[in-house]
């Protein structure tokens, strides 16, 4: 379906709407990861390596091998390619923090033997480190092929009919020499297309199941840990309990510094735990997609994962469950000491506005006592003043004598200083009122 100027072409039967530029990729999500046909006997090896380099590592491994075998490498923002390998396919495919090889071929002379014409070898160069590795075997359900399952460890055999009973699973979850889980598929009356699914199921529960195993080393290394922060806070609510309130700031500091560490340790176990439930999820449902019978006698898989697994997702989730439980602990703890530091505060300003208060009226007392001196100072030196004027016009005839004069001077001074005083105080205080 052609498309130009984001309109598809009418000419070709489309309708001519505006096409919306994530259209293409929401329709083909669906066949992105289409299972292969594939033709029992048949052999799949299939490899998953952790890239944490990126898409870019597998694209130089990529382009590698399809230089050696003189094909086309794939395109950069492809997330599957396959390429013929020999008297095989090999099939690459990306997902979020692995990748996936697997190289469809030939079913050896024996189930287990030899394997000849792999890309595996010194020419391969991995993107990353293994995490999960799996040879899956295709063949038909005789005597022959049904005996192949003593092989097995008889502790841990999983043998489950699956397809309608047109097929049977058969594991051990047991790595061999190569360090590959092996299953066996005994095939009798499989479709190419059935038998392509199933196998892509099957190897799919080994790769999802190690990758969700992974939060259970982390969940026990961060263990100790949440224990030892839980065993600070238990301490420190207890010298909450019976010590002064006094120690409230380096109580504070010291839960501070555990609440910072329980975040830390959250971090880093953030991304991993929730990887962790989604494989988890992803297990149970490619078992659910099985629907696998029990054979007599034997384990079925979903039974023996499920009784594995769980007590380990159950592990991951409790410490989970402990760091958000923690978490809400330290906050509220945190919570009461700042409580506890804010009515300390508060006693202490209230101590400081009674000093200040106490300061103001002091000071208020010795600006009136400095008020009452500088209106008898300046009065003194007024009266002076009319004192020597008084003098001389007596001396240029007026008939009154200086004494009289300058003592009828003395109230009227005094009274007029006062006065004058008040009003600028007055002055000052309603400005001082009016800027609060």
């Amino acid at each position: 379906m052609d498309q130009a100027g984001g309109r598809i072409d009418v000419g070709k039967g489309s309708f001519g709407f505006p096409v919306a530029d994530q259209r293409a990729k929401a329709l083909g999500e669906i066949h992105a990861r289409p299972s292969p046909l594939i033709e029992a006997p048949r052999l799949i090896v299939q490899l998953a390596f952790m890239t944490d380099g990126g898409q870019g590592v597998d694209q130089a491994v990529l382009g590698e091998l399809a230089r050696m075998r003189g094909l086309a490498a794939p395109q950069k923002d492809a997330r599957h390619h396959a390429m013929t390998w020999g008297r095989g396919t090999l099939r690459w495919e990306r997902h979020a923090e692995f990748s996936t090889y697997a190289w469809e071929g030939p079913v050896p002379s024996r189930f287990g033997g030899p394997i000849d014409g792999h890309p595996f070898g010194d020419g391969f160069n991995p993107p990353g480190t293994l995490i999960s590795g799996v040879r899956l075997e295709i063949r038909p359900w005789t005597d022959a092929t049904e005996r192949a399952i003593t092989i097995f460890d008889p502790a841990s055999l999983c043998y489950s009919l699956v397809e309608d009973d047109r097929a049977a699973a058969v594991t051990d979850f047991r790595q061999d020499k190569d360090g590959l889980t092996r299953i066996l598929v005994l095939d009798r009356g499989l479709s190419p297309a059935r038998a392509g699914a199933l196998s892509q199921r099957l190897m799919e529960v080994e790769t999802y199941r190690t990758l969700a195993m992974l939060g259970l080393p982390l969940a026990q290394s961060l263990s100790p840990e949440i224990r030892r922060i839980e065993d600070g806070l238990t301490e420190i609510t207890q010298r909450m309990r019976s010590e002064a309130r006094a120690e409230s700031d380096a109580l504070l500091e010291r839960i501070s510094g555990l609440a910072a560490e329980l975040e830390a340790n959250a971090a880093a176990g953030l991304y991993r735990f929730g990887a962790t439930r989604a494989y988890d999820g992803i297990v149970e449902e490619r078992l659910n997609a099985l629907k696998e019978h029990p054979v007599a006698g034997y384990e079925s898989w979903g039974t023996f994962l499920r009784r594995r697994i769980a007590p380990a997702m159950r592990t991951c989730r409790s410490l989970e469950e402990r760091q958000i439980n923690l978490s809400r602990k330290l906050a509220r703890a945190t919570t009461l000491l700042r409580s506890w530091i804010d009515v300390e505060l508060e006693k202490q300003n209230s101590a400081l506005l009674q000093s200040m208060n106490r300061r103001a009226k002091l000071q208020l007392r010795l600006q009136q006592t400095v008020e009452g001196l500088s209106v008898a100072a300046i009065s003194y030196y007024v009266v002076g003043l009319v004192s020597y004027l008084a003098k001389a016009l007596y001396e240029w005839g007026l008939p009154l004598r200086p004494e009289i004069a300058t003592g009828a001077a003395v109230p009227v001074t005094v009274l007029a200083i006062w006065w004058i005083v008040r009003r600028i105080r007055r002055h000052h205080e309603e400005e001082d009122r009016a800027g609060a």
